[in-house]
């Protein structure tokens, strides 16, 4: 995914209060212990703790890149950072960071991103220019469109009017079910966490690279 550096948004108070109802293990309240108690109890589940540390891993992320985007003319790298400038991937053994970056500033704005996102700046958890976003977007604009090609006459003109229509409610939803996807699913506070190092490598056509490698801790 690519990043700027955007406002962060928060979701609608009433959706907040019903996720939180219907989920209590949400960002907007995490609790510490629940990914590592989770783990204990249900660890005969295969892959449970990669999709854990994953979504851990996803915050992390987001958090090192928030940081990264608030360092500017701080920082050792030979580039200045700009809205284009950075893409991450997660896994569940670290993330990936693209871009020109020093290996010292990467390393600094991931240890930063950890202590804050972990003492209670939960918000760092959500970027607007995360992939996930651009999934909740395909899928809304596809249903949406689907269900305005159903209702809406046959003709050419009805059929692109509910296109149009669908593609502009999509839009406008996507921002805000895109931020409350990352909250409650693709995201948690990452609480079992450690940064065991941070390594600088040569991407694809020599694109810069960094891999921030993290490690289980209960």
């Amino acid at each position: 995914m690519t990043y700027s550096a955007p406002t962060q948004s928060e979701p609608g108070f009433w959706q907040a209060e019903i996720l939180d109802m219907l989920f209590p293990r949400s960002a907007s309240n995490p609790d510490s212990s629940s990914d590592a108690e989770l783990l204990r109890q249900l660890s005969f589940i295969p892959g449970l703790k990669e999709l854990l540390m994953t979504r851990q891993v996803h915050a992390l992320e987001h958090a090192t890149v928030w940081v990264l985007t608030k360092m500017v003319g701080r920082m050792h790298s030979p580039v200045a950072l700009n809205g284009e400038s950075l893409g991450g991937l997660s896994t569940e053994r670290g993330f990936y960071l693209y871009g020109d970056l020093a290996t010292v500033d990467v390393s600094r704005a991931a240890q930063i991103a950890l202590r804050r996102i972990t003492s209670g700046e939960w918000d760092l958890a959500v970027h607007p220019r995360c992939g996930t976003n651009l999934s909740v977007g395909m899928v809304l604009t596809a249903g949406f469109a689907l269900g305005a090609t159903a209702i809406l006459p046959r003709d050419p003109l009805g059929q692109l009017l509910g296109v149009g229509l669908a593609t502009m409610a999509a839009a406008h939803l996507t921002p805000e079910l895109g931020s409350l996807a990352q909250r409650y699913i693709t995201t948690a506070i990452p609480f079992n966490l450690a940064i065991a190092n941070v390594a600088p490598q040569r991407g694809e056509g020599g694109r810069s690279t960094h891999f921030i490698e993290v490690r289980w801790v209960d």
